[in-house]
C-alpha cells in the first residue's frame, strides 16, 4: 500500500493492518522527512490515546492528517506504533 498526499508518496508498506477501514503503516515505512510532530491528542475508548502528525510536503501542510497509537489497550496491540492518515491523504494498493 502507498499513502499519497500532495503528489507524493508518504508512505508505503507491504505490511499493513486494517482496522475501522484505516491502513495502518509500519512506523519505519513512513517518510519522516514529510512528519512534523502535532500537540494534538485524542481518545479513542478501546484503542487508547492518538498522536497526531502534521504533514509538510513541497509547501503545502496538512495539519493533523496522520496519527498513531504509541500505547494501546490489549484489543488494539496490532497497530500499537502504527501510522494511519485522514484528511485527503489517498491510500491505495501498490
Amino acid at each position: 500500500m502507498k499513502a499519497i498526499w500532495n503528489d507524493t508518496v508518504i508512505a508505503e508498506s507491504t505490511d499493513t493492518v486494517v482496522i475501522e477501514g484505516n491502513h495502518y503503516f509500519p512506523h519505519e515505512s513512513i517518510k519522516k522527512e514529510f512528519y512534523k510532530p502535532s500537540e494534538t491528542h485524542s481518545v479513542c475508548p478501546w484503542k487508547g490515546k492518538a498522536h497526531y502528525y502534521t504533514l509538510d510536503v513541497n509547501g503545502k501542510q496538512n495539519a493533523d492528517a496522520a496519527w498513531f497509537y504509541p500505547e494501546v489497550s490489549e484489543l488494539a496491540k496490532g497497530i500499537k506504533n502504527r501510522v494511519a492518515f485522514w484528511k485527503g491523504v489517498d491510500v491505495v494498493a501498490s
